[in-house]
């Protein structure tokens, strides 16, 4: 995983913490209903994260099964050239 795909994850998750608890500090709602809210909220939060990790291990792996096909054409052309 590259730096910024790290930075944009770390800075997606602050970004929902933040959210709730401030939804939290300012919502005019029952602590019952506001809990509810959080709990609905923090599982929409975790789907989205578990999606995106999700296709960034899948782009993951197309990149390295094309860096090992690379590989192993280089490897086979370096042999044959022997």
């Amino acid at each position: 995983m590259d730096k910024s795909t790290g930075k944009a994850i770390v800075g997606f998750i602050f970004g929902a913490a933040v959210g709730m608890a401030a939804g939290l500090l300012f919502a005019p709602r029952s602590g019952a209903e506001t809990r509810k809210n959080l709990e609905k909220k923090a599982r929409e939060y975790s789907d989205d994260v578990v999606h995106k990790v999700g296709r960034k291990i899948d782009d993951l792996k197309g990149q390295m099964d094309e860096f090992a096909n690379e590989t192993k054409a280089k490897i086979k052309k370096a042999a044959d050239e022997k």
